[in-house]
């Protein structure tokens, strides 16, 4: 990971810079500068971003200094491969976007610049800095709790450093020497695989409730321990998440759950009270049904195995799961209550189930309405008399809510038995596929139920020509 780390952290004279000061954030004392030098640590520019390379030397042609920072760092160092790539700069969003024609400034609470290439984004930032009285409510603005509204004061590559979330994510490079600046211990915790939070765990989450979300997050992906101060007050703050708009909750839940690691993620969540805070009823019947958790479970670990062999996943599918035990629940509930049947419950429950999930993560209309569909279709298939069979089998969605219908029997929810069926008739030729469709209907002939159909009488209809029969008015 580090070539001679061990070695080097016990070496502090020559390299290590101390740093006298207080962090603006937590008023915690800055840690001991510790640069790693090229022939002291493995990231490799073949393995960085051309483009986000790119920014860099083109910032520091333009005499400004610029780093490549936090998760492609850290994930280099892990030796895992690095996506994201972001920079940190003392240029500001206007002198970035002068620079770069492909580029354009984005966010009011937290400007930053995102510079395009094809399909490509390198996010730049500017050097945060310490909030104080003296600015105005365009830099910088708090709530009475504590949640940062605003955050667009700049300030020296060493204030950034500290205003970062977590240490291991707090790592700068640079192009110009080729080392790692560390700031913050981030270094020494990626070698002891411990997530801490830069300065007061409590401010810093009144600062901003998501860094809950992305504790959770990192812990799962990286099989990292949080630090004790990191992890305990998170069970108490959780709450602070419902102050968070549904939209930017909605865009954390597809990072805990399409990134590869859905079911620690999940894990970590419900261990720390927060995903009652992300999905209160699918929380509460977790309690109740037996079956909720485990459907749950594998319908994230088939997501993980899909991501693994880089098929494609849709959050319509992984939001069906999350949110059926609710439905169904409801559906019961609604059965017995006001006595309705049971496509009308599941649809009532469904809409309710919908409306309550919306005020805590917005789900675009674009994942909801499939998503819909896929808990409409639990009621069709087991309908397979006639040509019912073949009218659900060519439904758009029939693919998912087959794979759907296969967890709900792996899960213990229903019983085997239906999925095997339709398993067999996709595969089947036409004479097969009558012949399933006869036994599923207790062996008589598509269409029918053995018994004599009943005819209805005819109206007999009057000719256009004939006056109508007088009333008693008449």
């Amino acid at each position: 990971m580090f070539k001679g780390f061990s070695r080097f952290l016990q070496r502090p004279g020559e390299r290590l810079k101390t740093l006298f000061g207080q962090s603006p954030a937590s008023d915690a004392p800055v840690r001991q500068q510790i640069i790693l030098s090229r022939d002291e640590h493995s990231v490799s520019r073949r393995n960085l971003s051309e483009n986000a390379l790119k920014v860099l030397y083109r910032l520091n042609g333009a005499g400004f200094e610029a780093y490549l920072v936090g998760g492609c760092i850290r994930d280099s160092l892990l030796e895992r491969h690095p996506k994201d790539f972001d920079v940190a700069t003392n240029a500001t969003p206007d002198e970035v976007r002068q620079l770069f024609r492909n580029s354009r400034i984005i966010g009011r609470r937290f400007r930053i610049v995102h510079v395009r290439f094809g399909r490509e984004v390198v996010e730049v930032t500017t050097f945060r800095g310490g909030h104080g009285e003296e600015q105005d409510v365009s830099q910088s603005q708090q709530s009475d709790d504590g949640l940062l509204l605003r955050d667009n004061v700049w300030g020296s590559v060493e204030e950034d450093a500290i205003r970062r979330d977590f240490t291991v994510n707090a790592l700068y490079y640079s192009v110009a020497d080729f080392s790692i600046y560390d700031w913050t211990g981030g270094l020494e915790d990626i070698e002891a695989r411990v997530l801490r939070l830069i300065g007061d765990p409590e401010t810093r989450y009144r600062e901003d409730p998501v860094r809950m979300l992305r504790a959770a997050r990192f812990a799962a992906k990286l099989d990292f321990t949080l630090a004790e101060e990191t992890e305990a007050p998170i069970r108490e703050l959780a709450p602070l998440l419902l102050q968070i708009p549904p939209a930017r909750l909605f865009e954390e839940v597809l990072k805990l759950f399409l990134s590869g690691h859905a079911v620690q993620s999940f894990r970590v969540l419900r261990e720390h009270g927060l995903y009652a805070m992300l999905f209160p009823e699918s929380d509460e019947a977790l309690a109740e049904l037996p079956w909720a958790e485990a459907l749950i479970e594998q319908a994230l670990a088939n997501t993980d195995d899909r991501l693994a062999r880089e098929r494609p996943v849709t959050p319509a599918f992984l939001f069906a799961a999350l949110l059926w035990p609710c439905v169904q629940q409801r559906k019961t509930r609604l059965g017995h209550e006001q006595d309705l049947p049971d496509v009308p419950a599941q649809q009532a429950a469904a809409q309710q189930v919908i409306t309550r999930q919306l005020q805590h993560t917005s789900i675009p209309k674009r994942f909801s309405m499939p998503m819909r569909e896929i808990w409409d279709l639990q009621q069709q298939l087991p309908r397979r008399r006639g040509r019912r069979a073949f009218q659900t089998r060519e439904n758009p969605r029939f693919r998912a809510a087959y794979d759907f219908l296969l967890l709900r029997e792996s899960a213990g929810e229903i019983e085997s038995g239906l999925g095997a069926w339709w398993t067999e008739f996709q595969d089947a030729d036409e004479p097969r596929q009558q012949t399933l469709i006869n036994e599923a209907d207790g062996g008589h002939p598509a269409g029918t139920s053995g018994k004599p159909r009943r005819k209805r009488p005819r109206k007999r209809r009057r000719p256009a020509n004939r006056p109508a029969p007088p009333t008693l008015d008449e």
